[in-house]
């Protein structure tokens, strides 16, 4: 890697002007060629609001890019798991499985729906769901399972798609993570009945705020634009396929500016461009920290055989809470911004309220207690990647 030639000097470099500015976690990424995309869309196209020329732009690159049927540009990835739910007529009292190592969002838009979240272990590799917990956590009102794609690296998708086809479930991936990575050569997200993206602005790809929904059976269609366009048939009135449109049946407004889709299909556009520098900089983190895994200090991400990552994140596992509280706390001293994750859901109020545990948390809260995430973004500078393996080779705390 040419950057680990680089680190002496570039850590002097940092050091220098380390005083003036904290090395962030996360920068939303620029390109470019954003402003000009959202220029043409206030001046040339006149189309600021919802389904608008870079929208439709957006959806199709998606499908073109990971063969799936249909991808609705969505207001966020709360909202495409929104409609999820809906779509799969998930009814009060039914319940879904999911991981409770996960954002409030997951369970936010089943609860929305009167669901009951049943939450089952984690694996401590991967920090996924673990598979082999899902089946004995069914019964008879189980409606779904969601398995959440932890960092861009998959579930394991074969046995849980066998379990939902047995028990006859819905399977909606939380694929938030998840854009541009890949189980045995399908894309996330378009492997169970629905998938679920975030462009939120710590995504690999952004628009600020946004997300979409995918799905492959033709059967969604027509409510999924239903529910998308406040309940009416708009789309199929702007396609021409009847002469006015009118109040069909529920539904909501899904539908992000076309100015916030100009940005993202900038990035799109250059996503081979972003994905090198992220994967980069994974790599980079992975080789550099190496003898800290091996001195058994820390623990580094696992990627399964069969799995394609996308470099969403880079996390570390510390001993024990106690010493990740102290890196952290170490860590922002010297100038660098690194951040714990989610706190288990189950452990949370709302999660207490919604949910139950089904067995044991063998790993949930352990494994949610001893990772840290480091700076990951697009801008972030050969010198400051140096800076921040240097400070965690210094700790003397392990």
């Amino acid at each position: 890697m040419f950057w680990a030639l680089k680190v002496n000097k570039t850590v002097m470099d940092r050091r220098k002007i380390k005083e003036k500015t904290m090395i962030e976690f996360n920068k939303p990424p620029f390109i470019g060629t954003e402003l000009e995309y959202i220029r043409q869309a206030a001046e040339e196209n006149n189309k600021l609001c919802g389904d608008g020329p870079f929208t439709k732009k957006c959806s199709a690159w998606m499908q073109d890019n990971f063969n799936v049927k249909h991808a609705m540009l969505t207001t966020s990835c709360t909202h495409a798991l929104e409609m999820a739910a809906y779509l799969s007529e998930i009814q009060p009292g039914d319940e879904v499985i999911m991981p409770s190592y996960t954002f409030v969002s997951t369970a936010d838009a089943f609860v929305l729906r009167g669901a009951k979240i049943v939450y089952v272990d984690i694996r401590p590799d991967t920090m996924n769901i673990d598979e082999t917990k899902i089946e004995d956590a069914i019964t008879e009102k189980t409606k779904a399972i969601v398995p959440v794609h932890y960092a861009g690296v998959a579930c394991e998708m074969n046995t849980i798609m066998d379990i939902a086809k047995r028990h006859n479930l819905k399977v909606v991936e939380d694929a938030a993570q998840g854009v541009s990575a890949y189980y045995k050569g399908k894309a996330l997200g378009t492997i169970g009945d629905f998938g679920c993206y975030s462009f939120h602005e710590t995504k690999n790809y952004t628009m600020g705020e946004g997300g979409a929904l995918l799905f492959q059976d033709e059967n969604y269609l027509e409510k999924a634009e239903i529910l998308r366009e406040k309940g009416t048939n708009r789309s199929k009135f702007f396609r021409g396929q009847i002469d006015k449109y009118t109040w069909i049946d529920y539904g909501s407004s899904y539908l992000p500016s076309d100015m916030n889709a100009a940005y993202l299909l900038a990035e799109l556009e250059e996503h081979e461009k972003i994905d090198r520098k992220r994967m980069a900089i994974y790599n980079y983190y992975h080789e550099q920290l190496r003898p800290l895994a091996e001195a058994g200090k820390i623990e580094q991400p696992v990627v399964p055989e069969g799995c394609v990552h996308n470099a969403h994140m880079y996390f570390i596992k510390a001993r024990n809470l106690e010493v990740r509280t102290k890196l952290i706390n170490y860590m922002k001293e010297r100038g660098v911004m690194c951040v714990f994750h989610y706190v288990p859901l189950h452990t949370s109020p709302a999660g207490q309220k919604f949910g139950v545990f089904h067995g044991e948390d063998k790993y949930t809260t352990k494994e949610s207690e001893r990772l840290m995430r480091l700076p990951m973004f697009y801008s972030l500078s050969e010198q400051d990647m140096a800076y921040v393996v240097e400070c965690l080779m210094d700790f003397k705390e392990w």
